[in-house]
């Protein structure tokens, strides 16, 4: 089963652990320490919204792409809902997106880019961002660590008991193919209080620093930095989740829009 689907209808409730406002704070910290204080920024896997939102409500004109029909509608739901009329949310993959004129920045975080299958296609998205960033924009991006895969998360089981919804996360780490398999089980209450059963698969890459450097690198952009994520140590293999800054390079054969 695609990633995304069934878990849309009850993903903003069950990420209610993830302390949005700080992550959405350190964002605008790091768009505001390279002078992106204003202007469009699109932000890619943006799912229901909720860090969407949060750059809107930081004062940045939003776009927000995603591959899933299924988390585009919650989040058109609730930016009506919200009062966030003037985002503009587009379903597209991110390997292939498509902007129709140059944003001031791009971001992609919740690591998002973990969900690509390999590090050409990483290289891919960051090719399209430096297309489609003003001269001087930049990107921001998140991953999580292949030792935060192999050493945190592997062969562990998460399971949670609520009163509309329950659920079991099982994590397993394939280390001869670098790959984090998540088997999400979904029980979602229905009338009469039977639980439906629903299931899928949610597959992310490990990566390094030094994968990332390499990408940053082929796709001809500038790396500014590389953070262990919320803060400003610079990040190693030893961190969990890293966050990149990169800043648009003219190169020969860049297509301007």
């Amino acid at each position: 089963m695609d990633a995304y689907t069934s878990f849309a209808q009850v993903y903003d409730e069950l990420m209610d652990n993830i302390p949005y406002d700080e992550w959405i704070s350190y964002i605008t910290s790091l768009l505001h320490e390279y002078n992106i204080t204003e202007g469009l920024v699109a932000e890619l896997g943006c799912g229901t919204g909720t860090i969407t939102e949060g750059l809107a409500t930081a004062g940045y004109d939003m776009i927000g792409i995603d591959v899933s029909p299924d988390m585009l509608e919650i989040a058109n739901e609730k930016k009506i809902a919200n009062g966030f009329s003037s985002i503009m949310y587009l379903q597209q993959d991110m390997c292939s997106f498509e902007l129709f004129g140059t944003v001031n920045a791009i971001v992609c975080v919740c690591d998002s880019i973990n969900y690509l299958s390999n590090t050409d296609q990483i290289t891919t998205v960051f090719s399209l961002a430096n297309n489609y960033l003003e001269a001087g924009g930049i990107f921001i991006c998140d991953f999580k660590t292949k030792h935060y895969f192999r050493d945190v998360v592997a062969d562990s089981v998460i399971a949670e008991d609520r009163d509309d919804v329950s659920f079991i996360w099982d994590n397993y780490y394939d280390e001869e193919q670098n790959v984090n398999e998540l088997a999400l089980s979904l029980f979602l209450k229905e009338e009469d209080d039977l639980y439906r059963k629903t299931q899928e698969f949610h597959y992310q890459i490990g990566l390094t620093c030094e994968d990332m450097i390499r990408c940053v690198e082929q796709a001809g952009m500038e790396l500014l930095a590389m953070y262990d994520a919320f803060t400003h140590t610079p990040a190693t293999d030893d961190s969990e989740r890293v966050y990149v800054i990169a800043r648009e390079k003219h190169h020969e054969g860049k297509l301007y829009i």
